[in-house]
């Protein structure tokens, strides 16, 4: 398997590791807030990579962070004049829900900032005693950017471009150069505090993910993951951190982004009235809309979410719904093989090429126009399919969108609308099209549509 890296700009092969793991870090969620579509994007685009991967037959230890202690909680938690603490917990506990609700559910193990701690200042503490630390009193202990030469080299930015960052990047007069962050912060009123012999105080933002990684992954890993918001500042921090502290390169061999999403062309945000989050999302639209509206486009290119998109997303999982539950029909109706030609070997074929998009920087657009442009190629000849061909078809379609985290529930035709089908058949039988039609429009009316086929009505939800 091939993936883009961002480190190298270039793609490199993901080779499957021998008698251990992939080892998979994916930053998650700072707990202040409700996510968003956005953050949702990013978790749905490395659980389906993750399935797929396991689906291969790999084993891959996933590991999550959550930052459950930031500048932006301790704010929220004066906002509404609570704890810290409830906060996070509050906003961790609708994370998890989401999850459920989107079908994710490939993490291995989620870590949470404060019970790592003791790590994070072990960390630390060697980067001090290397030198690429230092203290300021009263405010905390920072990383020097300027100790770090390859600082920048996941951004391509130089060591003067750090001077212009001020994406959570702590702001202090006395910090050496403008792009250093802190690491530990210490005490002030009022704010939640660790006691340490460093200094009591609390984690900076950046430390927290190499510190939790290198407890359970080591000091090189595999494969790193997140959205492209965060390759500067926060990847090229993660990197400085552990390669300086660790003294070996590179800290992880291939780093995978995931694209921007806007909504209606702009950048999401509360002040422009487009911030949606996927509570907002749920209410109207499944968990599998959304993954499918994820992984229709590719996971580095830029999504822009509207609600035509959106639309677009449920009809086209809805139409192929109705295929799979149509060859379960035929499967049912009809015995042996299809009389003409070597459909087994045309399904390997499509399913190759499925795979072989897959397997190209996780092309998942590639991989849905293979399979919606072979159940097109259907559309007319399906009904002369034997049983071993649907069969093999529909087990195909299943595993390869199952592969990607998307599960079709089991539909049955409820009793009612049996009877009401099997009346109008015989309507239709006898010629008494009028009452037929009238019928067809009642089980229309209750959700269903019947389409008359050479192997009899088949019904289904509309």
């Amino acid at each position: 398997m091939f993936l883009y890296n961002t480190l190298s700009g270039k793609k490199e092969e993901l080779a499957k590791p021998t008698g251990r793991p992939l080892k998979m870090f994916v930053c998650g969620l700072t707990v202040y807030d409700y996510p968003h579509i956005g953050n949702g994007r990013t978790f749905v685009v490395f659980d389906a990579f993750v399935k797929y991967l396991r689906s291969k037959g790999w084993d891959v230890f996933y590991l999550q962070n959550v930052t459950d202690i930031d500048d932006k909680i301790i704010a929220r938690a004066a906002e509404e004049k609570t704890t810290w603490r409830k906060i996070s917990k509050k906003f961790e506990h609708i994370y998890h829900k989401n999850e459920r609700q989107l079908g994710i559910d490939s993490v291995t193990a989620y870590a949470r900032a404060t019970d790592h701690v003791r790590e994070i200042l072990r960390q630390t503490g060697v980067l001090m005693e290397k030198g690429f630390a230092y203290r300021i009193e009263g405010d905390g202990i920072y990383f020097d950017v300027s100790k770090f030469p390859d600082y920048g080299k996941l951004s391509r930015r130089t060591y003067l471009d750090a001077e212009d960052s001020v994406s959570r990047i702590d702001e202090s007069v006395m910090k050496k150069h403008k792009g250093d962050f802190a690491l530990w912060k210490f005490s002030k009123p009022g704010e939640p505090t660790w006691r340490a012999k460093l200094g009591d105080g609390r984690p900076g933002w950046h430390i927290e993910d190499t510190a939790i990684s290198e407890k359970y992954l080591g000091n090189q890993y595999d494969l790193h993951g997140g959205g492209v918001d965060l390759k500067f500042p926060h990847h090229e921090a993660e990197i400085a951190q552990a390669e300086a502290a660790s003294g070996k390169k590179p800290f992880v061999k291939i780093w995978m982004h995931s694209g921007h999403l806007m909504v209606n062309d702009k950048k999401m945000s509360k002040s422009l009235g487009n911030f949606v989050t996927l509570d907002d999302f749920l209410k109207d639209h499944s968990g599998n809309a959304f993954r499918f509206l994820v992984l229709s486009h590719h996971y580095r290119s830029p999504m822009n979410y509207t609600e035509a998109l959106v639309k677009n997303s449920e009809d086209t999982l809805k139409s192929l719904e109705t295929f799979m539950n149509k060859l379960a029909f035929i499967a049912k109706k009809t015995k042996g093989r299809s009389a003409e030609g070597n459909f087994e070997a045309e399904i390997k074929k499509a399913d190759e090429r499925m795979g072989e998009f897959l397997d190209d920087d996780f092309n998942t657009p590639g991989m849905f126009g293979i399979l919606f442009s072979f159940v097109s190629s259907l559309e007319n000849s399906v009904w002369q399919l034997g049983r071993t061909e649907t069969q093999l078809l529909l087990k195909t379609i299943q595993a390869r969108m199952a592969s990607l985290g998307f599960h079709f529930p089991t539909t049955k035709v409820p009793l009612k609308i049996k009877r009401l089908a099997a009346k109008r058949e015989l309507f239709r039988m006898n010629k008494q099209f009028v009452q037929s039609d009238d019928l067809r429009k009642r089980i229309k009316d209750l959700g269903y549509s019947i389409d008359d086929t050479p192997l009899g009505p088949f019904v289904y939800k509309s």
